[in-house]
């Protein structure tokens, strides 16, 4: 049986190549979407996102990552029995979550349409977006177990069948929906989410009762499984919905404040649709890479951690974010060299190409601060960098409070900058703390011949 984490590049180029290819098709398909509805639909369209992610990130309650650092320790101790019994109560806690949530979202949509939105003919769309929550606990679950098992091929496959579902779904049913009514649109894209959503979760469960033959008779499992789970999920949950109601009420507060500052409600929903639902998605299109490698530490580190290999362990992060840091800093030149081309080929406007050169430098920062995260969840630390995130929740909150009002759309940028840094300082500083790694003084090898302590006489 292969060891999970063994093949970490195959499995970094593995899910690199597909989510490259999903991000591809994303962002055509955003692109098309924002045509489709317009700057107006497409900000309204990101505030019921920022709803839905409330509500999705309690549903999955941090099932994703527990599954995958409770199964690497298992398969670690050699007690490959365990998977199944992990994944049943993985099942029953995913569920459990999945239909409180939906059941909230869909009672409380017509408040949250009012009090949030601001338009109360957004209950709907929000409805429609509750069905798929039960999916997302599972999809979240089935999705650690591949990561931990290194047959990372499984999901990245699934979760390519759900994106064309997600774009064939979206563009048939927007056909139906009419040209200008902002809800409307909304409503159609939200059932074809929910439908390509509840598809896939069906597809990934399908492949997961075929993969799990291979440790059906393989003895025991481990000990105190469920209290494990409870003790990493629950804390976890907590953290994660609270940085999301953060970041949620956030979103809310932008189209306040962009108007407090004397923007029309067209105007701010279209600032939020511009930066939002077109610049920040390109300038994150090729983070798939450290996307894939965050998402491949954590069983890695879990293990090297594990085993006491301290040093291995620092040379790894040490790898992870040096090659990480130059990746980014290409790809922020690139963005910023090539703004406006980028924002007149994919989305045809001028003011997106605007914001993909204001916020290019940021994608260093973003970039980096992903495998960061991904480092300190491997290591267990994850309940400290929830804590780092509900922080930058909190000055967030307290900046779009501050300073929309008085500089608009320049207030939301230096808003963005600011939480980035912020959260960025902390864990990076946290990670340094716990593995003693370096990030800017690598040791010089040329050639293949090492930096000598003493010079050559």
């Amino acid at each position: 049986m292969c060891v999970p984490g063994e093949n970490l590049w195959k499995n970094t180029a593995v899910l690199t190549a597909s989510a490259l290819l999903m991000r591809l098709l994303g962002m055509v398909w955003q692109a098309w979407l924002a045509r489709r509805l317009g700057a107006a639909a497409m900000g309204l369209w990101q505030l019921m996102g920022s709803v839905g992610f409330l509500f999705a990130t309690a549903a999955v309650a941090g099932i994703r990552y527990t599954s995958t650092r409770l199964l690497a320790q298992e398969l670690g101790a050699g007690r490959p029995g365990s998977v199944a019994a992990v994944i049943r109560r993985g099942e029953l806690y995913a569920l459990f979550f999945g239909f409180a949530a939906m059941a909230a979202l869909y009672a409380g949509a017509g408040i949250v349409a009012r009090r949030w939105i601001g338009d109360e003919r957004a209950v709907l769309p929000l409805r429609l977006l509750a069905l798929s929550l039960p999916s997302e606990g599972i999809t979240g679950l089935l999705s650690g177990y591949f990561i931990a098992v290194g047959r990372v091929w499984k999901t990245s496959a699934e979760q390519l069948v759900r994106q064309l579902l997600r774009m064939g779904f979206t563009a048939a049913v927007l056909g139906t929906a009419g040209a200008g009514d902002e809800i409307s649109l909304c409503a159609a894209a939200a059932f074809a989410g929910s439908a390509a959503e509840i598809a896939g979760t069906l597809l990934l469960l399908g492949i997961y009762v075929l993969d799990r033959r291979r440790f059906a008779l393989n003895g025991p499992p481990g000990p105190r499984l469920t209290a494990r789970m409870l003790g990493t999920a629950f804390p976890l949950a907590v953290s994660a919905l609270a940085r999301s109601a953060l970041g949620t009420c956030r979103q809310m507060l932008v189209p306040w404040g962009l108007r407090a500052s004397g923007l029309s409600r067209t105007s701010a929903l279209a600032g939020v649709g511009v930066i939002n639902g077109m610049a920040l998605p390109l300038l994150t299109f090729p983070a798939c890479l450290p996307g894939a490698v965050a998402e491949l530490l954590v069983p890695a580190l879990t293990r090297a951690q594990a085993a006491g290999r301290t040093a291995a362990l620092r040379r790894q992060v040490e790898r992870m974010l040096r090659y990480t840091l130059l990746f980014s800093t290409l790809a922020a030149a690139v963005f910023y060299a090539g703004a406006e081309l980028l924002g007149t080929l994919v989305y045809r406007s001028r003011e997106t190409a605007v914001f993909i050169r204001i916020l290019a430098p940021m994608v260093p920062l973003i970039y980096t601060d992903i495998i960061t995260d991904g480092c300190l969840k491997g290591l267990g630390e994850m309940l400290r960098s929830m804590t780092y995130n509900a922080a930058e929740g909190l000055l967030g909150l307290a900046l779009v409070w501050a300073l929309l009002p008085r500089w608009a759309l320049t207030g939301y940028v230096v808003t963005l900058y600011a939480c980035e840094i912020f959260n960025f300082a902390l864990s990076l500083g946290r990670l340094k703390k716990v593995t003693g790694c370096r990030i800017l003084l690598p040791q010089p090898k040329i050639a293949g011949f090492k930096r000598r302590s003493t010079p050559r006489r």
